[in-house]
């Protein structure tokens, strides 16, 4: 649907703030400071807030591996209709920049590739280096491949010790990490347990995925850094069915069911020191698309103090990017309720507006 020449008018309560006003919508798709004569009413009473955020997903991953085009097209909109609107990819085998062209989509913030090591994450989607002391030039590589970001593997279950290990020395990360700073690019790292954090953290990464194994000291120290954390608890829930499979590695797998259980009083005491805690699902591979209400609704009920916010405005100004500001892109979703009182609310929009055009209006 293309935006009329007189642009849109919506009425409602605008989130955060919570006053009740109006969004106009230029003929260009973009918020405009006052509406035109002939502008048509989408709606005249509702929430309206800055488009959803899923900061950890992986558009082109699929369950066996990087999928085509075609079905990342497909995993896109699958968010998109749920209201996902702004997507922080962490990570794909798959080079999908042909989908940034398309204005029926998501924008896409790409890491490009994982970095890890052979044998040390999941086969077929990361760079694997056989020297660890080779990650700066990689992460050189990687940083003017993607979007600003670059995605390392901090640790995976090392076989030979049958447990959680990390993937790089700390001289190694400190030097890498600096890289991708010279270059302009953010590093964010996957971890789960405890030993890869301090290193990672000591280097000056700018966010850690998941961070299960947090302690109250290392805590401390990302949040005296600003260092950023998306938890993804909706993926850290399927740490039992990992530890069940993992029958060759007990301690692995005690390891893993000791941080599921623990994982949400790990994000109740890092959002209570100060972290900034922001929403992402981890889909693609093993999470479907399109469950960012239930991301959300993890991180209320982890203790999360503003979840909503976690995931729309507060990440989008982390990631650079406007919220329902005069000259924005018009991306913005509305509800016949309020979503703070009410996360459900999350799972049925009245509508979805990308770029100023509707992509869905409930009927």
């Amino acid at each position: 649907m293309t935006v009329p020449a007189a642009g849109y008018r919506l009425r409602g309560v605008l989130l955060p703030g919570g006053e009740t006003g109006e969004i106009h919508i230029d003929g260009d798709g973009r918020i405009a400071a006052e509406g035109t004569a002939g502008a048509e009413t989408l709606v005249d009473n509702g929430w309206i807030l800055p488009g959803l955020v899923d900061a950890h997903c992986h558009v082109g991953l699929g369950p066996d591996g990087g999928v085509s085009l075609d079905e990342a097209t497909e995993q896109a909109l699958t968010d998109r209709d749920t209201g996902t609107l702004l997507i922080r990819d962490c990570g794909s085998p798959v080079d999908t920049t042909p989908l940034q062209a398309r204005d029926d989509l998501p924008e896409i913030i790409r890491a490009a590739r994982h970095l890890a090591r052979p044998k040390r994450y999941i086969s077929g989607i990361s760079v694997d280096l056989d020297d660890p002391a080779l990650l700066p030039e990689a992460v050189a590589e990687q940083a003017a491949a993607g979007d600003g970001w670059v995605k390392l593997v901090g640790d995976w279950i090392d076989r030979a010790e049958g447990d959680l290990a990390p993937l790089w020395p700390d001289d190694v990360l400190a030097d890498a990490i600096q890289v991708a700073h010279d270059a302009g690019a953010r590093v964010t790292a996957h971890v789960f347990g405890t030993d890869a954090l301090p290193g990672l953290i000591g280097a000056g990464i700018d966010c850690i995925e998941h961070g299960t194994g947090l302690t109250d000291d290392l805590i401390d120290e990302m949040a005296r850094r600003g260092t950023a954390l998306v938890p993804t608890l909706i993926n850290v829930d399927t740490f039992p069915e990992i530890a069940d499979r993992a029958t060759r590695f007990p301690t692995y797998a005690a390891h893993m069911r000791d941080l599921h259980r623990t994982a949400a009083d790990v994000v109740r005491r890092a959002a209570e020191a100060g972290v900034a805690i922001f929403a992402g699902t981890d889909a693609g591979g093993g999470i479907r698309h399109g469950r960012i209400a239930d991301e959300i609704a993890a991180l209320a009920a982890a203790g999360h103090p503003d979840p909503l916010g976690a995931a729309s405005w507060a990440a989008r100004e982390w990631l650079g990017r406007p919220g329902l500001t005069p000259g924005a892109p018009a991306d913005l979703v509305v509800y016949r309720d309020d979503p703070r009182a009410d996360l459900t609310a999350l799972r049925e929009p009245v509508l979805i507006v990308l770029r100023g055009r509707v992509v869905h209006a409930a009927a």
